[in-house]
């Protein structure tokens, strides 16, 4: 990535998709160039924590919503210290925030992080193709010396892929740190962050636990040397099938039998942990608003989502695997895709989505008490 930070005003700006379709617009952010893979959100609201997923490393974030930047950018939203997005693509920018906890714009924000972005693009077109050829390689070029289509389309070609990244030690905390129990100290549990957004060791905390975040280069010992009465697996960036680490350590976790949860790339884990397979969806399920049925209750729920990858496991019956029976719990109603497991037999679940939701909607924050009720049960 190249950028420049200075203002991008009516600054031409090219989106070139690595199938060749290209779309014009203007500089929104820093000028420069970026690459990544191109995927959508249909989020109406919660730009700054998309912004701030680890989760979106090397992705180039397509909002659906037309207007964006309403509510400029505040210091308590983040999700993490940085931006993370490879570029942002929107349709209408707020000329000006309005808003009594906004400090700055978004626009200012961007450039001032140096995130290339592109702005007057007909999203609308942008996600339906990608809907239609899938998600796929992108760059954005902007400035005046603008090189000719058939180069940006050589070098959005050279870009990496995402299929066989692995990007979680690049995102997740380098030292271990701790996030105390607000109250009374309940529970400790081992979280590992392979790409951990900051309101779920919050969401944590207020029911009592105390939560030792450690990298994702923690070992079976690291993880065990804290004392966990449970153990927790967060979201992040990449290829499942390269985290044979995260897949170990998780392994020894379920042969100890300490309650865990996973969520988001953590159900993948546990999924491969289990002898599943994983794949690459189309496009993916990205934005605040995705349906998914608790198959344990009936009850369907409104979650957010950010996962381009899932597990394959069956739906229709429990699976035999080295650590007892395991079923899928949760599914997308979209299109039937895993949004959980849980072993029958052992203190172990996890969602591919996001129960912590900070930006809304709270269908699912009830999680997290299922996680503190194997926590008591296993104490018991």
């Amino acid at each position: 990535m190249t950028t420049s930070t200075r203002g991008a005003g009516k600054v031409p700006a090219v989106l070139v998709l690595e199938d060749g379709r290209i779309f014009r617009g203007r500089a929104y952010g820093a000028v420069g160039v970026t690459f990544g893979e191109a995927v959508f959100s249909t989020g109406m609201t919660g730009y700054q924590e998309t912004l701030t997923d680890p989760s979106y490393h090397r992705q180039v974030v397509v909002m659906t919503a037309p207007h964006v930047g309403n509510t400029g950018v505040n210091d308590e939203d983040p999700e993490s210290k940085r931006i993370w997005v490879a570029g942002y693509v929107v349709r209408d920018p707020a000329r000006t925030p309005s808003n009594w906890r906004s400090r700055r714009s978004l626009d200012d924000e961007l450039r001032a992080q140096g995130v290339v972005g592109i702005s007057g693009v007909d999203t609308r077109a942008l996600t339906r193709h990608l809907r239609e050829r899938g998600a796929m390689r992108v760059g954005i070029f902007s400035g005046n010396a603008l090189p000719d289509e058939g180069t940006m389309l050589t070098e959005v070609r050279q870009a990496p892929e995402m299929e066989g990244a692995d990007l979680s030690a690049e995102v997740a905390t380098k030292e271990a740190y701790v996030v105390p129990a607000i109250g009374e100290k309940k529970f400790t549990v081992a979280a590992v962050d392979l790409g951990i957004k900051g309101m779920t060791p919050h969401r944590m905390a207020e029911r009592g636990i105390e939560v030792h975040v450690l990298p994702a280069t923690a070992t079976v010992d690291d993880v065990y040397a804290v004392n966990p009465d449970g153990v927790f697996f967060s979201n992040g960036p990449g290829d499942p099938a390269t985290a044979d680490h995260a897949v170990s350590v998780m392994q020894g976790v379920l042969e100890r039998k300490t309650p865990l949860f996973g969520i988001c790339f953590g159900n993948q884990i546990l999924g491969r942990a289990l002898g599943f397979g994983t794949y690459k969806l189309k496009y993916g399920h990205r934005g605040i608003n995705q349906p998914v049925q608790d198959r344990t209750t009936g009850k369907v729920e409104v979650t957010a989502h950010n996962h381009g990858f899932a597990v394959d496991a069956p739906l229709d019956q429990a699976s035999e695997t080295s650590y007892g029976r395991a079923e899928v719990s949760h599914v997308c109603l979209n299109d039937n895709v895993v949004e959980g497991l849980r072993l029958l037999d052992r203190p172990a679940f996890s969602v591919q989505y996001h129960p912590e939701a900070a930006a809304g909607p709270h269908d699912a924050a009830y999680l997290f008490d299922r996680f503190v009720s194997l926590m008591e049960g296993q104490r018991a």
